[in-house]
């Protein structure tokens, strides 16, 4: 043992008597498993929300290095290769030295110089599996060659109702080291990384060999602290430009109170240096030794913990990842800032003031995972809801200084895709709302008073830094009706009629601006008739039952909004629109199966301006990218929105039955193999799926654009509509279809895309879980209400959260409510629409009734 590395030893063994360790994981629940041949794309996001994120791999690499304020799907902070970050094991008494992997796969084998993956060089384990219940990842490794399994644990505390707590900068990572052997192991566990801040992966130099080499380090410095139990390497830079997005502070950390060895540099990494002298330190005893000096621009920096393991023993190797990236600018020319990093001066600070916390967030994220593993809900419905909720800490999602929430649509690579929190996408997702209530009032906040303008024109992309009225200029009539039904359905949860009150005058014209002259119902008779731009990036001219049905929700959300404010002229005259607009869209677009478009040429009639965006070039006298007689997929959408709020039916009830029979009957296919698609693939081969049209009575020459494709976010609208209408199984089969198809060899588990990875629209899946339950909650009635299946279902109004167990006992519905976390304003709690006399509840009190 070297002399340095033992002093080393016995100081940290000291200073453990003073401050033990401060957290273990607990046994984490879970819901699914995969097994080795299905590992390739998972990729867990672990980071929290608003603060970007590194992804656990499936066989236990950390990949996708999202923490600088970008996408960077497959960045590893370097050039493919043996040097991005990793964690390694070694076994004393064998002399043997492996990196916590999993093995290669076949197509991972050919590369022009043999650099085929990152950590291509590296010992690895023979064996690896996942398990998961979102946050929660677990790899298991396993090797005949070890005396030694490893489970790897990672995860980042997600609490409903909680945005602070789940927007954390952190990933806790746990490498749970089991002795199989039948004599005492000397067991090293080490991560180590280059100072990679300043290289995003957006500054790039092509090398001679055609590869895009990161660039951006510069003068970086890593430095070894010790504080509050914490021993880690702090990584700052000295000359990257504080301004530049990629500027900001990391740390590699361990709460281990002894075995503790570090190094803050290793040679220049001339032909790979850095990692064979590393590589060689680790192999020869498992501990590290310092360098006197700091080499290169990004310091290969390593952290090790070296523990004895008697047989058949565990022990567990527990690190942190922090970091602080203040400078964010997203679509914007301006810095917006991270809200994460005001709460904290940098990488470090996160780490002192967090991990003495995980014991309590972790047990928090455990209470409310289990809560829904031990729901009745079927498991892709739970897999559905809660993986989908991962989009929330990827980098779709941030959060600006002010702490208000946007998003772009999804992210690409290593762009944002489509930015502005656009109208009629995030229309769609209900997990915001329902899990975290405050961030939905944020985004209510800035559709009505920053995207609109005087007129009521609400801008579907709103622009950055916020200034009133700033956006595009254009307005979605679904985005903008939709807005409407959401104010709505957050006032009803959060029960802030003072909300409603403040934003009422801008909701009331946000509706009235369908009114205007050339407008979208300029005669008001309650049929959108204008130039309708609308979620499939183009116009629909006529009526059609998408925009039509977000329409009828707008007006019914808009009266009873109208009447809480004691404007009972506007609430009458949304009543009267609604009732002419419903019986006219029943008699005049459902065709007998389901409904269709009126095509009209919008030829010699005015358009309003900020109702045409120009982006597709139509003729006017035949427009083109229409729907027509061709059964959507979503075309109930408003009505789906409309039951998830409880404003009942917009159109007759036994229409939206035959139609989401229709649906299913002319959209469904049981394979895509003979299925012709012109545009994306998001569902190939044998892979069963809902199409986003058909046309059983004869397609138009020139559709809109995406009628050919599977979109989850759709798929999941569909579904969710046929289980509120009773037709549970045919929607839990599209449900499970879809799930199917992201099985960890063919997609990620966390990754639903649309026009980019992590798509906002999917996360419309938490309705799942409503629709099941029959789960709705006004604040302002002090009502909650559930249908009469029996079973145990999970619920969460944005503000507090918990469970509803229902069992038959003799002639009565046995009833138990209980709050798991946050305060509950209730007076009546209705199943099936009998009601019970109820009472307020707090964290930890239940409430039990008979019906």
């Amino acid at each position: 043992m070297k002399n340095f590395s033992l002093l080393l030893f016995l100081l940290t063994a000291l200073a453990a008597q003073a401050q033990p360790a401060l957290w273990r994981p607990q046994p984490w629940p879970v819901l699914k498993r995969y097994d080795q041949q299905h590992l390739t794309r998972i990729a867990l996001p672990l980071g929290g929300i608003g603060t970007g994120t590194v992804s656990l791999g499936g066989r236990g690499q950390l990949q996708d290095w999202e923490i600088m304020n970008r996408p960077a799907k497959g960045y590893s902070t370097v050039l493919t290769g043996n040097t991005a970050p990793f964690f390694a094991i070694n076994v004393l008494e064998v002399k043997k030295t492996k990196a916590l992997l999993g093995p290669l796969e076949a197509h991972e084998y050919q590369h022009m110089e043999g650099r085929p993956v990152d950590h291509h060089g590296l010992p690895r384990f023979a064996n690896a599996t996942f398990e998961t219940a979102y946050p929660f990842g677990q790899v298991s490794l396993s090797d005949a060659t070890m005396p030694v399994s490893v489970r790897i644990k990672g995860f980042n505390p997600l609490i409903p109702a909680d945005a602070e707590s789940s927007g954390l900068p952190i990933a806790a990572l746990t490498y749970e080291v089991t002795n199989t052997s039948n004599k005492p192991l000397t067991i090293s566990v080490c991560g180590s990384m280059h100072n990679f801040i300043g290289r995003d992966g957006s500054k790039n130099n092509k090398s001679w060999k055609g590869e895009l080499e990161p660039q951006g380090a510069k003068q970086n410095r890593n430095q070894f602290r010790q504080e509050n139990g914490l021993s880690g390497i702090y990584m700052y830079s000295d000359g990257v430009n504080k301004a530049d997005p990629a500027w900001g502070t990391v740390a590699l950390i361990t709460a281990e109170p002894q075995g503790v060895s570090y190094r803050t540099s290793s040679v220049t990494n001339a032909w790979e240096n850095a990692l064979l002298d590393f590589w060689d330190d680790f192999s020869d005893d498992g501990q590290l030794t310092e360098k006197a000096q700091s080499a290169d621009e990004d310091p290969m920096a390593s952290l090790s913990v070296q523990k004895i393991i008697e047989p058949n023993q565990t022990q567990a190797f527990t690190f942190f990842l922090t970091w602080h990236f203040p400078n964010r600018f997203a679509w914007s020319n301006e810095r917006v800032g991270n809200y994460y990093t005001t709460q904290y001066t940098d990488a470090w600070a996160v780490a002192v003031k967090t991990v003495p916390q995980l014991p309590k967030l972790e047990q928090k994220t455990l209470q409310f995972v289990n809560a829904i593993m031990q729901s009745s809900y079927p498991a892709e419905v739970k897999e559905a809801a809660l993986f989908n909720t991962s989009t929330l800490r990827s980098q779709t999602v941030f959060r600006t200084d002010d702490g208000r929430l946007f998003g772009w649509e999804g992210v690409m690579d290593d762009v944002g895709s489509c930015q502005g929190s656009c109208t009629h996408v995030w229309n769609y997702e209900q997990a915001t709302p329902f899990l975290f209530g405050k961030l939905a009032k944020t985004m209510r906040d800035v559709e009505f008073n920053y995207a609109m303008d005087t007129t009521g024109l609400m801008s579907f992309r709103v622009g950055l830094p916020l200034k009133k009225g700033f956006g595009g200029g254009v307005a979605a009539a679904d985005g903008q009706m939709g807005t409407i039904m959401k104010f709505y359905r957050d006032w009803q949860l959060s029960g802030d009629t003072d909300f409603l009150r403040k934003n009422w005058l801008h909701v009331k014209q946000a509706l009235a601006f369908a009114w205007i002259p050339g407008g979208w119902d300029a005669d008001r008779d309650g049929v959108m008739e204008g130039a309708q731009h609308n979620t499939m990036d183009v116009e629909y001219f006529g009526p059609n039952p998408q925009m039509q049905l977000w329409y009828l929700g707008a007006l019914k959300a808009a009266s009873a909004m109208a009447t809480a404010m004691n404007d009972r002229s506007f609430a009458q005259t949304c009543d009267q629109v609604f009732q002419k607009g419903s019986a006219w869209t029943d008699a005049n677009l459902f065709n007998g199966e389901y409904y269709e478009q009126q095509v009209i040429s919008p030829a010699g009639h005015l358009i309003a301006k900020g109702t045409f965006s120009g982006f597709n070039k139509v003729e006017q006298n035949d427009p083109a990218y229409q729907l027509a007689k061709g059964c959507l997929v979503d075309q109930l959408v408003g009505q789906f929105m409309a039951h998830v709020c409880g404003l009942g039916y917009l159109v007759n009830p036994q229409h939206v039955k035959t139609t989401l029979q229709s649906i299913l009957k002319y959209n469904y296919r049981a394979s895509m193999a003979d299925h012709f698609n012109n545009m994306r693939s998001y569902a190939l081969g044998d892979e069963a799926s809902l199409l986003m049209a058909s046309w059983p009575k004869g397609r138009p020459k020139v559709p809109f654009p995406y009628f050919s494709e599977v979109m989850t976010g759709f798929e999941y609208t569909a579904a969710i509509g046929m289980l509120y209408e009773n037709q549970t199984e045919p929607g839990l089969l599209c449900i499970r279809n879809i799930r199917n198809r992201f099985d960890g060899s063919k997609r990620n588990p966390f990754d639903e895309a649309e026009c980019g990875h992590h798509y906002a629209r999917a996360m419309v899946s938490w309705a799942t879980t409503l629709a099941l339950s029959g789960f709705q909650y006004s604040g302002v009635t002090q009502t909650m209400q559930f249908n009469n299946q029996e079973g145990t279902f999970f619920w969460s109004n944005g503000y507090a959260w918990g469970t509803c167990t229902k069992k038959k006992q003799a002639n009565k519905l046995q009833i138990m409510l209980t709050v798991l976390h946050g305060q509950l304003p209730l007076k009546n709690l209705e199943i099936d629409g009998k009601r019970l006399n109820a009472r307020s509840l707090t964290e930890g009190e239940s409430f039990a009734g008979n019906i």
